[in-house]
């Protein structure tokens, strides 16, 4: 091998050694890089640990959509910070649970106003109260019963409540420019859904919830949904809010048929597929199926 050549593989080794030890040391105190997609016009979504984070850049100013947690909102505020410095003019929360909004706090001084539906709002503190994590929070200072309006420069938004579904709190913000609606928890794309029957929430209102999303929106409407199974993406169509109600109810009715034929909880549980449910597979089947045993058999 002659000199240069030698030199050169060398320095190819040694670079390879340099990103491989990078690549170590990346996964040792780094941090999985935070992704920022852009939809429509100034509309876009945030993905890294938790909910979906959607945002808007505006001449009016920046509004985010859920917080995810402390550290990876300040990840998505730093992202924000290289492609606009006009203020956060708006914090809003699809309902309380802490992969949406545990990273308010990240927004403490920063955001004009924070807004979420009522009972969101009460669940949040009802949560930071309990946990004694009060000064970690930072809470709504703004509110709304069944529906609000918000304008941000050339963008408005409207927030809409659908009652009880995921939660008693969930709220679905639409860009009306865009026509993209962010709906949060309210659709689990392909992944068995958490329903949190401890803050309200209730499966057989959630599907009505979902047939007055269907109806409120057309087939233009791009949906930001909360989470989706790998392989899947947090965006979406009106078939695929209609796909996640579908599944909803075969949970309901898979669940009255076993209550029917004298299954006990625990037989129940051990069932690790619901008839006709095809696309949603994997862990976490446990928590829909406790969901619905548990709603169907209250008082009995």
């Amino acid at each position: 091998m002659d000199r240069n050549a030698f030199l050169k593989n060398t320095a190819l080794l040694a670079a390879g050694s340099l990103f491989f030890r990078q690549q170590a040391l990346a996964a040792m105190f780094g941090r999985p890089a935070g992704t920022v997609r852009m939809l429509r016009n100034n509309v876009g979504i945030f993905t890294e640990r938790g909910g979906t984070i959607g945002f808007c850049l505006d001449r009016g100013g920046v509004l985010a959509i859920d917080s995810q947690f402390p550290d990876t909102a300040a990840h998505f505020i730093e992202e924000i910070r290289k492609q606009s410095q006009a203020p956060f003019a708006y914090l809003l929360n699809t309902h309380h649970h802490g992969d949406h909004s545990g990273g308010n706090i990240a927004f403490k001084g920063l955001a004009g106003k924070v807004l979420a539906h009522q009972n969101a709002a009460a669940n949040m503190r009802a949560v930071a109260e309990k946990a004694k994590t009060l000064e970690k929070q930072l809470l709504p200072d703004t509110t709304f019963d069944r529906k609000t309006r918000i304008r941000l420069g050339d963008e408005k938004l409207r927030g809409h409540y659908f009652g009880a579904a995921h939660t008693n709190g969930d709220a679905v913000y639409h860009f009306r420019k865009a026509n993209i609606a962010h709906v949060g928890d309210l659709v689990f794309n392909r992944r068995h859904p958490f329903v949190d029957r401890a803050y309200g929430a209730n499966m057989t209102h959630w599907i009505e919830v979902l047939n007055d999303i269907h109806k409120e929106f057309d087939n233009d409407t791009l949906f930001i949904f909360g989470h989706a199974a790998e392989g899947y993406e947090v965006t979406g169509s009106r078939a695929d809010v209609l796909a996640f109600r579908d599944y909803l109810q075969r949970v309901l009715d898979f669940t009255r048929q076993e209550i029917a034929a004298g299954r006990t909880k625990e037989e129940f549980l051990k069932n690790t597929a619901i008839p006709g449910v095809t696309e949603w597979k994997g862990d976490g089947i446990v928590r829909p199926l406790t969901a619905a045993w548990d709603e169907l058999t209250a008082g009995k």
